[in-house]
């Protein structure tokens, strides 16, 4: 299909997991294609696996100051930008006592401070109409033990996408988000946690699934696809939950 076609787009995380799913559904659905991540060892993965059309641009999403060279990297390339799918993000996941001010400013920078600079960064170069898409989480939802600082970033994103759409509707650009549930993606092996502690983990998450699994990213890739095409011009602020039912408990 060719529901992108000739659209340009950046993914921000768009090395692994629901990013990279995302990146090639893109270049499938005839999108010329920009994607950033900090890791050089993933990046050139990306590189290989996308092909060499797709521009790869380093970047730290939780600097400010980079998300400026970002936005002048595409414009350059592209000379503008009809999708943005902010999906960089860390899931620090810790109880509340283990908190401290360093790790808690890392998360809000990473997963909300940088990605609110790149959408200012980029609105002069956005085209009308342009479509922008956060990766919120279900955790923003459900009362999980360990996600207070997680959960609190994604909340601030679907405020973003209810704040930003009544400001930046006027220009021709939607901002939505979706709120996947549990999925399968390199996430989990993030955490600093032992195998078995994983196994734990993903045990005690899948129980409270209702269709009894994980999602898979290109379950995620595909609403991202719909919200960044014109089948969801009339779709602005809104929320995709993909979460397998777990946000209704």
């Amino acid at each position: 299909m060719n529901r992108l076609k000739d659209k340009r787009a950046l993914i921000t995380g768009g090395t692994s997991g629901i990013g990279l799913e995302t990146a090639r559904l893109f270049l499938s659905e005839g999108a010329r294609l920009a994607i950033t991540g900090r890791n050089p060892a993933t990046l050139e993965e990306a590189r290989r696996s996308l092909g060499a059309d797709v521009l790869i641009i380093p970047a730290d999403a939780s600097d400010v100051a980079a998300q400026k060279t970002v936005a002048e990297t595409v414009r350059r390339v592209f000379g503008g930008l009809d999708v943005l799918f902010l999906n960089a993000g860390i899931a620090d996941l810790r109880p509340v006592e283990q908190w401290d001010e360093r790790g808690f400013d890392h998360s809000f920078a990473t997963n909300v401070k940088g990605p609110y600079f790149l959408i200012q960064a980029m609105l002069p170069i956005f085209a009308n109409p342009a479509s922008v898409v956060l990766n919120a989480s279900v955790n923003a939802h459900v009362g999980m033990p360990a996600t207070s600082v997680y959960g609190a970033t994604k909340a601030a994103l679907l405020s973003l996408a209810r704040t930003l759409s009544g400001e930046l509707i006027s220009r021709g650009i939607r901002v939505n988000a979706v709120s996947p549930g549990p999925i399968s993606t390199p996430l989990y092996g993030k955490l600093g946690l032992s195998e078995a502690d994983r196994k734990t983990l993903a045990a005690s998450v899948q129980n409270q699934v209702p269709v009894g699994r994980f999602g898979d990213a290109t379950e995620i890739a595909h609403a991202i696809v719909f919200l960044a095409s014109d089948e969801s011009a009339f779709t602005v602020g809104s929320e995709l939950m993909i979460d397998g039912g777990m946000g209704n408990l």
